[in-house]
């Protein structure tokens, strides 16, 4: 039998040949070698495929699915996933060469945490954008920060297999936010110890990211709704989270009866009442 690869690295992707190239390219340059990297493609009909297979066959293992979204195309690689330790990469970022051997090291040095995340940095368009205050990522018990935004970004985590085993897989429903769901039950239990290097950089700016779409606010709401009523919380993380959801709740109606869908806003008034 082959012994277990301390990582395996998972890059979900759909239709983005001219970029995830440079993803692949970022892991398989790492300066630790322990890894198993297996990239999930999302139903890409860009020809992804066809230049994965010419270009690193034999390097990676490939898998292809009908598209059924981020949450899905993660759970695919969790499935084939064989390392101690799970580390996520959106196709349009890139790992620095040092990452996998400095989470290797936190990760030997902290062994009483299976929760680790990086700093990063963002590009967007080519151009260096500047960390707001809201971004400063967190440590310890974060479950309040992730109740506000998503504050561990997805590419820059490092998990134990184990963890997903007690807390579940990303939830298939959520076609947007799905990493904001996932956070807010990982926080729920787990302490993060932060890796104070940016190992990860990240690029946007492009039409065909998640994070652009319409009705953010709207998952995230539902995401701590779905916490709140099936998640086994103490009783001062309900607390938190009932304050959260009313805020958020808040929020999106306000702006949904701007745009006049005053439907959907009615829908989340009621789970505000």
């Amino acid at each position: 039998m082959q012994e277990r690869p301390f990582f395996s690295v998972i890059i979900p992707t759909f239709n983005r040949c001219s970029i995830v190239r440079l993803a692949i390219e970022s892991v398989l340059s790492q300066t630790f070698s322990d890894f198993q990297l297996i990239v999930v493609d999302d139903g890409s009909q860009d020809g992804s495929g066809e230049m994965i297979k010419r270009e690193f066959k034999n390097r990676l293992t490939y898998i292809y699915q009908e598209n059924r979204g981020p949450a899905a195309a993660r759970n695919t690689g969790l499935k084939e996933a064989r390392g101690r330790f799970i580390c996520f990469l959106d196709s349009d970022d890139r790992f620095r060469k040092e990452k996998l051997e400095l989470a290797y090291t936190y990760i030997k040095k902290y062994p009483q945490y299976k929760i680790f995340h990086t700093e990063e940095i963002w590009y967007r368009r080519g151009k260096f954008l500047e960390h707001k205050k809201k971004h400063l990522k967190p440590q310890g018990n974060v479950f309040r920060d992730a109740l506000k935004l998503c504050c561990i970004s997805i590419s820059t985590a490092v998990i134990k297999q184990d963890v997903f085993d007690r807390i579940g897989k990303f939830d298939e429903d959520f076609p947007v936010c799905e990493d904001y769901e996932f956070w807010l039950r990982a926080a729920a239990v787990y302490k993060v110890k932060l890796i104070p290097k940016v190992l990860t950089i990240k690029e946007g700016g492009r039409k065909d990211e998640l994070s652009q779409r319409k009705g953010l606010d709207r998952y995230r709401a539902l995401a701590v709704k779905k916490l709140i009523d099936n998640f086994p919380l103490a009783v001062q993380q309900k607390k938190y989270a009932r304050e959260e959801l009313k805020r958020k709740i808040a929020i999106y109606v306000q702006g949904a009866q701007k745009r006049g869908k005053d439907q959907e806003a009615e829908e989340l008034l009621r789970l505000a009442e």
